[in-house]
């Protein structure tokens, strides 16, 4: 029996697939390495979302055929997809699929054992491509677990290679989707995260909207609570908001894609809002959900980009009252319109700007968690660390407390007492 070991970069959507590879693999007769010495197997699930990204890839590659010389390595994910002649060429890999036909990995993998014959296979999408059926039944986390409901993307952003990546939008149906969430609540896991790569476009292929979708994910009574995956703001007008808010297991907390504060560097990455569209939303998710949590990433040094656009997205910042903020120096990705826009920002610009944004989001983040302070929530508890039991509240604030109990999986009201921004925690007290 073969060990294999399983290693995911990027979002959740990929570790959701690399949970659902785990499951094929040891459903046929493999089994889990406990640490990465033991594998024979080695898979990489990847992400390409910025140079970053790609560089990540290959240092995994280099150090897992180091770590096992004569072992098995398997890539599949975005990277290949997006970039198939670089992904080849990688002399580390042995097996090498796209996300187009990532399902195929397992295949190609047993027989590699069998003809030791290097195999490079990256399919392509098409315009009817199909949602790829899977579902999971057990997650890596013990409380928590992701259920990919959404694929693709068709917005064409002009800095972003995600639809080449991911190919077109693709939903699973709702019936699929409620099989998948009853399992998953049968096994005990009581908080479930809808994610796909543009989850506000779900259902749009198939003549449905969010809120139908979610509604599946909502009807096991052993699901206590629904985080949504990140999301895309343009679709969020007030009669969808409203329409979430009426799913009384749905946390109050939404990571609204932003980019720049900007409207001219949002007309330049082609987004399909503007910075007042965008307060209106926040506007309306606030009214709709008190005491939400609002996070979001944002873009440094996009090609263009002036100290004037730069100066207006650090005070979007304070106006959104963001809860946190993923910042990113702009990574020039080959393949999109972007790579070769005029006015390249240089490096030393970007990192500056990048630590500017990140300390003005430090600051609007102090500010949401002190008014924390004082109020009860119900929060999840999920483990025990350094002699504190850690959890989020629904707004996906960490909360951190002493207590003799196990409170692990328990969902308990806790009375917020303090914020500690170096430890990045609340302090609390059972209720």
């Amino acid at each position: 029996m073969k060990k294999v070991a399983f290693h995911t970069l990027g979002c959740k959507v990929n570790q959701y697939e690399t949970e659902v590879l785990r499951q094929t693999f040891l459903g046929n007769g493999f089994s889990a390495a406990s640490c990465d010495e033991e594998a024979e197997i080695h898979i990489v699930n990847s992400c390409t979302v910025t140079a970053t990204g790609d560089k990540k890839v290959r240092q995994l590659l280099r150090r897992l055929r180091r770590l096992c010389p004569d072992g098995v390595i398997g890539l599949t994910g975005c990277f290949p997809q997006a970039y198939p002649d670089a992904a080849a060429a990688l002399p580390e890999a042995d097996v090498i699929t796209g996300s187009a036909n990532r399902g195929e990995l397992f295949a190609g993998v047993v027989e590699f054992l069998a003809t030791g014959k290097r195999i490079v296979r990256v399919g392509q999408f098409t315009a009817d491509t199909p949602f790829e059926p899977m579902s999971l039944t057990a997650f890596s986390e013990r409380t928590r677990a992701a259920i990919k409901i959404q694929d693709g993307c068709n917005c064409r952003c002009s800095y972003c290679i995600i639809p080449t990546a991911r190919g077109p939008v693709r939903s699973k149906p709702p019936e699929d989707i409620l099989k998948e969430a009853e399992a998953l609540a049968a096994n005990g896991y009581t908080e479930l995260v809808p994610v796909g790569i543009n989850l506000s476009f779900y259902g749009s292929d198939l003549g449905l909207t969010l809120a139908e979708g979610i509604a599946a994910v909502c009807k096991p009574e052993g699901v206590r609570r629904i985080r949504l995956g990140s999301l895309e703001p343009e679709l969020l007008t007030e009669e969808r908001i409203a329409a979430l808010a009426g799913f009384k297991k749905l946390c109050p907390q939404f990571h609204l894609s932003l980019q720049s504060g900007s409207d001219r560097v949002l007309a330049a990455m082609r987004r399909r809002y503007r910075a007042g569209q965008y307060l209106k939303i926040l506007e309306d998710l606030r009214r709709a959900f008190p005491n939400c949590a609002i996070t979001t990433d944002i873009i440094a040094g996009f090609p263009g980009e002036t100290e004037e656009d730069h100066a207006q997205t650090l005070s979007f910042i304070e106006a959104a009252g963001f809860a946190k903020v993923h910042v990113f120096p702009y990574s020039k990705r080959p393949g999109t319109d972007a790579a070769s826009l005029p006015h390249q920002v240089s490096p030393q610009v970007k990192a500056r700007r990048a630590a500017e944004l990140s300390q003005r989001a430090a600051a609007v983040r102090n500010r949401f968690m002190e008014k924390m302070v004082g109020k009860e929530f119900p929060v999840l508890f999920e483990q025990c660390r350094d002699g504190l039991w850690q959890g989020y509240t629904p707004n996906y604030s960490p909360v951190a407390l002493s207590s003799e109990e196990d409170l692990s999986g328990q969902c308990r009201t806790v009375r917020i007492t303090g914020w500690i921004p170096g430890q990045d925690h609340c302090t609390g007290t059972l209720v």
